[in-house]
Protein backbone atom coordinates (compact mmCIF):
# COMPACT_ATOMS: atom_id res chain seq x y z
CA UNK A 1 0.00 0.00 0.00
CA UNK A 2 1.32 3.47 -1.07
CA UNK A 3 1.31 6.44 1.99
CA UNK A 4 -0.76 9.86 1.42
CA UNK A 5 -0.75 12.57 3.95
CA UNK A 6 0.90 9.74 6.38
CA UNK A 7 -1.96 7.31 5.94
CA UNK A 8 -1.78 3.84 4.22
CA UNK A 9 -4.38 3.48 1.23
CA UNK A 10 -4.79 1.15 -1.26
CA UNK A 11 -2.87 2.15 -4.45
CA UNK A 12 -4.83 2.45 -7.81
CA UNK A 13 -5.75 -0.77 -9.76
CA UNK A 14 -4.94 1.80 -13.12
CA UNK A 15 -2.16 0.92 -15.43
CA UNK A 16 0.30 3.93 -15.09
CA UNK A 17 1.30 4.68 -18.64
CA UNK A 18 -2.35 4.03 -20.00
CA UNK A 19 -4.90 6.92 -20.81
CA UNK A 20 -8.15 5.73 -20.13
CA UNK A 21 -9.03 7.95 -22.77
CA UNK A 22 -7.70 5.96 -25.71
CA UNK A 23 -10.18 4.41 -27.80
CA UNK A 24 -10.64 0.44 -26.53
CA UNK A 25 -12.82 -1.96 -24.79
CA UNK A 26 -12.92 -1.72 -20.99
CA UNK A 27 -14.77 -4.08 -19.00
CA UNK A 28 -15.75 -2.52 -15.66
CA UNK A 29 -17.36 -3.65 -12.58
CA UNK A 30 -19.24 -1.10 -10.19
CA UNK A 31 -20.04 -2.48 -6.94
CA UNK A 32 -23.08 -1.20 -4.31
CA UNK A 33 -21.51 0.28 -0.78
CA UNK A 34 -20.59 -3.15 1.14
CA UNK A 35 -22.06 -5.26 -1.00
CA UNK A 36 -25.38 -4.23 -0.25
CA UNK A 37 -27.93 -6.11 -2.63
CA UNK A 38 -29.79 -2.69 -3.72
CA UNK A 39 -31.09 -3.52 -7.15
CA UNK A 40 -32.80 -6.94 -6.92
CA UNK A 41 -32.81 -10.25 -7.17
CA UNK A 42 -31.84 -13.65 -8.96
CA UNK A 43 -34.99 -16.03 -8.96
CA UNK A 44 -34.57 -19.03 -11.00
CA UNK A 45 -31.61 -17.91 -13.22
CA UNK A 46 -33.09 -14.30 -14.00
CA UNK A 47 -31.91 -10.81 -12.81
CA UNK A 48 -35.58 -9.10 -11.54
CA UNK A 49 -34.76 -5.95 -11.06
CA UNK A 50 -36.37 -3.95 -8.31
CA UNK A 51 -36.99 0.29 -8.80
CA UNK A 52 -33.49 0.85 -8.02
CA UNK A 53 -32.36 -1.34 -10.27
CA UNK A 54 -34.30 -0.20 -13.20
CA UNK A 55 -32.63 2.83 -12.66
CA UNK A 56 -29.70 1.73 -12.74
CA UNK A 57 -30.10 -0.27 -15.60
CA UNK A 58 -31.85 3.00 -17.26
CA UNK A 59 -28.43 5.05 -16.73
CA UNK A 60 -26.67 2.70 -18.22
CA UNK A 61 -28.28 3.01 -21.43
CA UNK A 62 -28.39 6.58 -21.35
CA UNK A 63 -24.30 6.79 -21.28
CA UNK A 64 -23.86 7.28 -24.78
CA UNK A 65 -26.24 10.61 -24.52
CA UNK A 66 -23.93 11.99 -22.65
CA UNK A 67 -20.67 10.81 -23.97
CA UNK A 68 -21.48 10.33 -27.63
CA UNK A 69 -17.82 8.78 -28.29
CA UNK A 70 -19.11 6.37 -26.23
CA UNK A 71 -20.34 2.70 -27.62
CA UNK A 72 -22.17 0.18 -25.35
CA UNK A 73 -21.57 -3.50 -25.10
CA UNK A 74 -23.21 -6.13 -23.34
CA UNK A 75 -24.01 -5.60 -19.78
CA UNK A 76 -26.19 -6.64 -17.01
CA UNK A 77 -27.22 -5.55 -13.61
CA UNK A 78 -26.88 -7.73 -10.61
CA UNK A 79 -28.04 -7.62 -6.72
CA UNK A 80 -25.24 -5.88 -5.69
CA UNK A 81 -22.78 -4.78 -8.54
CA UNK A 82 -23.29 -3.80 -12.28
CA UNK A 83 -20.85 -5.63 -15.17
CA UNK A 84 -20.42 -3.58 -18.25
CA UNK A 85 -18.34 -3.32 -21.55
CA UNK A 86 -17.65 0.24 -22.04
CA UNK A 87 -16.38 1.11 -26.05
CA UNK A 88 -14.68 4.04 -26.63
CA UNK A 89 -14.21 5.08 -29.64
CA UNK A 90 -13.20 8.90 -30.79
CA UNK A 91 -12.32 10.10 -34.61
CA UNK A 92 -9.29 11.05 -32.53
CA UNK A 93 -8.29 9.91 -29.55
CA UNK A 94 -4.74 12.01 -29.26
CA UNK A 95 -2.22 8.72 -29.82
CA UNK A 96 -1.73 10.04 -33.51
CA UNK A 97 0.30 12.88 -32.23
CA UNK A 98 2.25 10.64 -30.07
CA UNK A 99 3.05 8.33 -33.26
CA UNK A 100 3.69 11.45 -34.78
CA UNK A 101 6.71 12.62 -32.54
CA UNK A 102 7.90 9.12 -32.31
CA UNK A 103 8.52 9.16 -35.65
CA UNK A 104 10.50 12.18 -35.93
CA UNK A 105 12.73 11.22 -33.29
CA UNK A 106 13.58 7.96 -35.30
CA UNK A 107 13.75 9.86 -38.28
CA UNK A 108 16.28 12.79 -36.47
CA UNK A 109 18.48 10.00 -34.63
CA UNK A 110 19.19 8.58 -38.23
CA UNK A 111 19.85 11.55 -39.80
CA UNK A 112 22.61 12.38 -37.10
CA UNK A 113 23.88 8.97 -37.70
CA UNK A 114 24.60 9.32 -41.13
CA UNK A 115 25.84 13.35 -41.27
CA UNK A 116 28.11 11.71 -38.73
CA UNK A 117 29.43 9.03 -40.71
CA UNK A 118 30.07 11.13 -43.68
CA UNK A 119 32.03 13.54 -41.49
CA UNK A 120 34.40 10.53 -40.32
CA UNK A 121 35.22 9.30 -43.47
CA UNK A 122 36.57 12.47 -45.09
CA UNK A 123 40.36 13.60 -45.25
CA UNK A 124 42.17 12.80 -42.65
CA UNK A 125 44.34 15.74 -43.66
CA UNK A 126 40.95 18.22 -42.50
CA UNK A 127 40.30 16.51 -39.00
CA UNK A 128 40.08 19.63 -37.64
CA UNK A 129 37.59 21.38 -40.13
CA UNK A 130 36.04 17.80 -39.54
CA UNK A 131 35.40 17.90 -36.02
CA UNK A 132 34.20 21.31 -35.74
CA UNK A 133 31.86 20.43 -38.42
CA UNK A 134 30.68 17.37 -36.71
CA UNK A 135 30.33 19.22 -33.54
CA UNK A 136 28.42 21.86 -35.30
CA UNK A 137 25.69 19.21 -37.64
CA UNK A 138 25.63 16.79 -33.97
CA UNK A 139 24.99 20.52 -31.49
CA UNK A 140 22.27 21.17 -34.19
CA UNK A 141 20.43 18.12 -34.48
CA UNK A 142 20.17 17.12 -30.91
CA UNK A 143 19.08 19.99 -30.12
CA UNK A 144 15.79 19.71 -32.66
CA UNK A 145 15.18 16.83 -30.61
CA UNK A 146 12.36 16.87 -28.25
CA UNK A 147 13.18 16.82 -24.52
CA UNK A 148 12.49 13.26 -23.51
CA UNK A 149 9.54 13.21 -21.07
CA UNK A 150 9.50 11.73 -17.22
CA UNK A 151 7.30 9.13 -16.60
CA UNK A 152 5.03 11.62 -14.44
CA UNK A 153 5.07 14.20 -17.15
CA UNK A 154 4.41 11.64 -19.87
CA UNK A 155 1.12 10.18 -17.85
CA UNK A 156 0.50 14.28 -17.48
CA UNK A 157 -0.26 15.04 -21.24
CA UNK A 158 -3.13 12.78 -21.36
CA UNK A 159 -6.23 14.36 -23.12
CA UNK A 160 -8.98 15.87 -21.31
CA UNK A 161 -10.02 14.48 -18.24
CA UNK A 162 -13.75 15.00 -18.98
CA UNK A 163 -13.40 12.52 -22.09
CA UNK A 164 -12.43 8.86 -19.85
CA UNK A 165 -13.52 6.05 -18.24
CA UNK A 166 -13.21 7.65 -15.01
CA UNK A 167 -15.43 10.25 -15.98
CA UNK A 168 -17.87 8.11 -18.09
CA UNK A 169 -17.84 5.81 -14.62
CA UNK A 170 -18.30 8.75 -12.73
CA UNK A 171 -21.22 10.33 -14.49
CA UNK A 172 -23.09 6.83 -14.09
CA UNK A 173 -22.60 6.39 -10.48
CA UNK A 174 -23.88 9.94 -10.15
CA UNK A 175 -27.08 9.69 -11.63
CA UNK A 176 -28.00 6.64 -10.18
CA UNK A 177 -27.16 7.91 -6.74
CA UNK A 178 -29.10 10.89 -7.52
CA UNK A 179 -32.17 9.24 -8.25
CA UNK A 180 -31.48 5.95 -5.97
CA UNK A 181 -31.61 8.10 -2.75
CA UNK A 182 -35.50 9.01 -3.51
CA UNK A 183 -36.26 5.74 -2.85
CA UNK A 184 -33.82 4.46 -0.69
CA UNK A 185 -32.10 7.24 1.42
CA UNK A 186 -28.74 5.27 2.39
CA UNK A 187 -28.48 3.63 -0.93
CA UNK A 188 -24.72 3.90 -2.00
CA UNK A 189 -21.31 3.06 -3.74
CA UNK A 190 -18.41 1.28 -3.28
CA UNK A 191 -15.53 4.40 -4.13
CA UNK A 192 -13.77 2.28 -6.66
CA UNK A 193 -14.48 0.22 -9.20
CA UNK A 194 -12.92 -3.17 -11.40
CA UNK A 195 -11.97 -2.20 -14.96
CA UNK A 196 -9.63 -4.72 -17.25
CA UNK A 197 -9.07 -3.57 -20.84
CA UNK A 198 -10.12 -6.03 -23.39
CA UNK A 199 -7.24 -6.67 -25.68
CA UNK A 200 -8.53 -9.08 -28.32
CA UNK A 201 -11.53 -10.87 -29.99
CA UNK A 202 -11.16 -14.05 -27.84
CA UNK A 203 -11.36 -11.92 -24.59
CA UNK A 204 -14.14 -9.87 -25.73
CA UNK A 205 -15.95 -12.95 -26.22
CA UNK A 206 -15.35 -14.77 -23.34
CA UNK A 207 -16.26 -11.72 -21.23
CA UNK A 208 -19.16 -11.78 -23.61
CA UNK A 209 -19.90 -14.92 -22.23
CA UNK A 210 -19.43 -14.63 -18.77
CA UNK A 211 -21.59 -11.33 -18.48
CA UNK A 212 -24.61 -12.71 -20.46
CA UNK A 213 -24.37 -15.75 -17.57
CA UNK A 214 -23.91 -14.06 -14.28
CA UNK A 215 -27.30 -14.63 -13.13
CA UNK A 216 -27.18 -18.31 -13.70
CA UNK A 217 -24.06 -18.29 -11.71
CA UNK A 218 -24.99 -15.92 -8.64
CA UNK A 219 -25.39 -18.61 -5.92
CA UNK A 220 -21.52 -19.50 -6.84
CA UNK A 221 -20.24 -15.81 -7.46
CA UNK A 222 -18.17 -13.94 -5.46
CA UNK A 223 -19.82 -10.73 -5.08
CA UNK A 224 -22.70 -12.88 -3.46
CA UNK A 225 -20.34 -13.42 -0.26
CA UNK A 226 -23.53 -13.63 1.61
CA UNK A 227 -26.18 -15.42 -0.06
CA UNK A 228 -28.65 -14.74 3.73
CA UNK A 229 -28.56 -10.79 3.32
CA UNK A 230 -32.11 -9.69 2.44
CA UNK A 231 -32.59 -8.07 -0.61
CA UNK A 232 -33.56 -4.39 -0.40
CA UNK A 233 -36.65 -3.93 -1.82
CA UNK A 234 -38.18 -0.77 -3.79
Amino acid sequence: MDKFRNKYRISSARLKYWDYGWNASYFVTICCKNRECFFGNVIDGEMVLNDIGNIANDCWLKIPEHFPFVKLGIHVVMPNHVHGIVVIDKPDDGRTVQRNVETQNIVETQNIVETQNIVETQNIVETQNIVETQNIVETQNIASLPTARTNDEYKNQFGPQSQNLPSIIRGFKIGVTKNARKIKSDFAWQSRYHDHIIRNEQSFQNINYYISNNPLNWEKDKLNYDKKRTTTTG
